[in-house]
């Protein structure tokens, strides 16, 4: 057997006489705060998660390759 519609609604009937109309609407609103709390906190690791990967640097192995030399070479050629 299931729960009929009868059932739910003396049950909510209950529920509002015995926490009230404005406790219940309080409830909600906490809810709702809560759930806009968790969905802000996760958009704010989403994006410290871009911030930290987008600062990454990357190393080119294949980047110019300048040959520096000593100052001893440069006067031995020099001269």
């Amino acid at each position: 057997m299931g729960i009929s519609i009868w059932q739910i609604l003396i049950i909510a009937v209950i529920v509002v006489l015995l926490f009230g109309r404005g406790k219940i609407s309080e409830l909600m609103g906490d809810v709702a705060k809560g759930i806009k709390s968790f969905k802000k906190g996760l958009n704010e690791d989403d994006e410290a998660e871009t911030d930290t990967a987008a600062s990454r640097k990357t190393i080119d192995h294949k980047a110019d390759e300048t040959v520096v030399t000593s100052k001893s070479e440069d006067k031995s050629q020099a001269g």
